[in-house]
């Protein structure tokens, strides 16, 4: 048995999240389709993460175990002829045989994408958050940096059954940061992991300084409204 690495990058639009679900199109499931098309047995793959509905990816990686003998470049030809294309394998190794994407992965960066301008095209509608809207871009650059550290981050996550008492809901963020580009704000953080739906809830937190809603130069005492995935993309995962 092979333990294999997967790279991939998606467009999360028509999906459901990562996670496989009951009758609903989703990244997991759909990898496992083709790969078990492949093997001709069922193939269970996990993934660095589960992004959320609607999200992104430029560098997800996922890992699995494979009998079939294939090398590695015909492994990632045969995946991508199968896979529809708003999935893409960009790279496949041979790994350990105890690499596991999620456990074996100790930072992870995220990208997240605001379109300022008044009027958004429609070859970009689906990647980004359309905010035209009248935004204090110093105060949500000046509040960036303060989410970095290690902390309780429960804050920022959004309910979920795997959150229990004994849950521990403390990260680390290396870096966050947000800057300006022609018509748009980008915000890139990168962290030990991520609770769910944390990143959209920082962005909104940002977007609420923006607004005037918080102060942008102490750390925030609440959260703002969730940002809308299609401005999010996970940009990659180390290892």
């Amino acid at each position: 048995m092979r333990r294999l690495r997967v790279t991939l990058a998606y467009d999360g639009t028509d999906y459901f999240g990562w996670q496989v679900q009951p009758d609903l199109p989703t990244i997991q499931g759909t990898l496992e389709t083709v790969l078990g098309e492949i093997e001709k047995h069922p193939v269970s793959v996990a993934g660095s993460g589960r992004t959320d509905a609607g999200v992104h990816a430029l560098g997800q990686v996922a890992s699995f175990d494979l009998k079939n003998p294939i090398p590695c470049d015909n492994l990632r030809r045969a995946m991508n002829s199968f896979l529809p294309h708003s999935i893409r394998v960009l790279d496949v190794a041979e790994t350990v045989p105890d690499f596991h994407a999620r456990t074996s992965a100790r930072a992870k960066t995220y990208e997240y994408r605001i379109f300022r301008a008044e009027v958004c095209s429609p070859f970009e509608r689906r990647y980004v958050h359309h905010h035209p809207y009248p935004l204090d871009h110093a105060a949500m650059i000046q509040m960036a940096p303060l989410f970095e550290g290690t902390r309780n981050f429960s804050l920022f996550a959004a309910a979920d059954d795997r959150y229990t008492e004994d849950f521990d809901m403390t990260r680390t963020i290396f870096s966050s940061e947000l800057h300006e580009e022609p018509q748009r704000l980008i915000y890139r953080v990168r962290g030990s992991g991520f609770l769910k739906h944390m990143v959209r809830n920082l962005v909104g937190t940002l977007i609420d300084a923006g607004r005037g809603n918080l102060p942008g130069n102490r750390y925030p005492d609440k959260c703002g409204s969730t940002a809308p995935a299609s401005g999010l993309f996970l940009l990659s995962v180390e290892y």
